[in-house]
């Protein structure tokens, strides 16, 4: 029997920083799947995955250190 393949229309592109590209590629040398894939299975699977309080805290400790970027005139930011 064949695999299934997910069909993955193209949302949108994203900027990433080293570490987080970084991390992108240890987890496709690890699972063989491409950045699509694993960004897939991260974030349908987030509730599973995290613990809520934890993922809380790093988005407060992330917009604490950066901020929150201005939304673009069009509703930028939108998938």
């Amino acid at each position: 029997m064949a695999a299934k393949r997910l069909p993955l229309p193209k949302r949108f592109s994203a900027a990433l920083t080293d570490q987080a590209c970084a991390r992108l590629r240890a987890l496709n040398a690890e699972y063989g799947l491409g950045n699509n894939y694993l960004l897939v299975v991260l974030l349908e699977r987030l509730d599973e995955i995290t613990d809520q309080a934890k993922l809380d805290a790093a988005y407060r400790d992330f917009i604490g250190e950066y901020s929150a970027p201005k939304p673009a005139p069009g509703g930028a930011g939108r998938v």
